[in-house]
């Protein structure tokens, strides 16, 4: 068994997880209350049947055993040969421990026992994403969406093309995942994984992006927030607000006016 590996970058697990779960870029969770989880009870590996084998891995994911999941889903794969499933989950645990090498040596095994699997295309592509082997990255997302055109693969693969300040066509594939699924941004994902974007300015212009995305979308409420979060990371071109296209409805808001007017100062990075 490979030793863990601590978390070191940015990376945030979004796409989707029973796979587990983890928060799309700029997403904003609600407090939530923390309930004691209830201990797993224990499954004999030599006794349980493969399928068995794999939902006490499951359970074990979701209480963030990872290492002991990982022994689960091996003992299941040893009595199931060659299940793609089984070697995503394996590969998405990996994920969760910032182990992309080993991350992705398995989804690659995923693969080779289907080729038509879009989560493993995915997920793949999150491992190159973090391990910044972009062209690879976007490779396999593009796989992905070929094979099932989800919100979340759209939203990777934007993602990716924003870290590589490609802007035009990362936002082309924000407004694609937009269509797919308006609450993309907002909430817990469960196919894969995406990244938050590293540097201030970066960061900055990202949410001005999606501020751009929402208010050519008509939601003006989450324009104004991402707009807002643009100014406070101190994005240098806010100034196109007044020009683009997408703002002229919210152009005409009165909270547009008073946000602009007060300038947030910029938030110490």
């Amino acid at each position: 068994m490979l030793v863990r590996i601590l978390l070191t970058s940015s990376v945030l697990i979004t796409g989707a997880l029973a796979l587990s779960q983890v928060q799309m870029p700029g997403s904003q969770s609600e407090p939530q209350e923390v309930k004691p989880v209830a201990p797993v009870a224990q499954v004999s590996i030599k006794d349980a049947t493969p399928q068995q084998l794999e939902d006490h891995g499951d359970l074990l994911k979701e209480q963030k055993n990872y290492l002991d999941a990982i022994d689960y889903y091996e003992a299941a794969l040893k009595k199931q040969h060659d299940s793609a499933v089984i070697q995503n989950k394996i590969g998405m645990v990996y994920l969760m421990m910032s182990n992309m090498k080993q991350a992705e040596k398995v989804l690659k095994k995923a693969i080779k026992a289907d080729k038509k699997y879009p989560e493993a295309y995915n997920n793949l592509g999150v491992a190159y994403y973090s391990l910044k082997k972009y062209r690879l990255a976007e490779k396999n997302y593009k796989k992905a969406i070929e094979l099932r055109d989800s919100a979340s693969f759209h939203s990777n693969l934007g993602t990716a093309y924003m870290d590589q300040k490609k802007y035009q066509e990362g936002m082309a594939e924000y407004e694609k995942a937009y269509q797919l699924d308006p609450t993309v941004f907002e909430r817990t994902s469960r196919n894969g994984i995406s990244a938050r974007m590293g540097s201030p300015e970066d960061r900055a212009r990202y949410f001005y992006v999606m501020a751009k995305l929402f208010a050519a979308n008509g939601d003006l409420d989450r324009s104004l927030e991402y707009l807002k979060k643009s100014l406070e990371d101190g994005y240098p071109d806010i100034d196109k607000v007044y020009k683009d296209a997408e703002f002229a409805t919210l152009r005409k808001d009165q909270r547009f006016t008073e946000l602009m007017a007060q300038r947030p100062a910029s938030i110490p990075q």
